[in-house]
């Protein structure tokens, strides 16, 4: 059994692994970064660490996010590197057997395969299950590994 975490984006249904989630929390206004891909919108101060937040529907390539108070952070953590994704909202945690997981058909984007690793048919719904590691660029986890070492300084 898999524990996952849902959540919206542009009407369309997303699921991570629940263990990636260090927090949720609602919007907050970043400060701009120069020379950053245009899906990375800035970065917050979290708790005296600097974050990137990504605009996670802009990532997909399904538009850019006018951010508002409805709109979640959701904190993501992959192995020491952390970020923050902007969803429209999140929807639930829920379990699922391995069994239930099908792999996404092939397409002509490259980016289908790296950012999705599998399909959760359930019911009428059908979520698309995001790989953590792909979502955070290079840049961004290049960017918040020197502030993690600017806090040890």
């Amino acid at each position: 059994m898999l524990e996952l975490i849902s959540f919206e984006i542009g009407g369309q249904e997303y699921c991570i692994d629940v263990r990636s989630v260090r927090e949720i929390r609602g919007w907050t206004t970043t400060t701009p970064m120069p020379q950053t891909p245009d899906y990375v919108l800035g970065v917050i101060n979290l708790r005296g660490v600097i974050m990137p937040v990504l605009d996670l529907r802009s990532r997909l390539g399904l538009g850019r996010t006018e951010p508002s108070s409805r709109h979640v952070i959701v904190v993501i953590e992959q192995d020491t590197r952390t970020a923050g994704v902007l969803v429209d909202g999140v929807q639930e945690t829920f379990q699922v057997a391995t069994s239930l997981l099908q792999v996404p058909p092939a397409m002509d984007s490259a980016t289908t395969g790296q950012f999705v690793d599998a399909i959760i048919p359930l019911g009428e719904r059908m979520l698309s299950r995001l790989v953590v590691g792909a979502l955070l660029p290079r840049e961004t986890l290049e960017m918040t590994e020197a502030g993690r070492h600017a806090e040890d300084a």
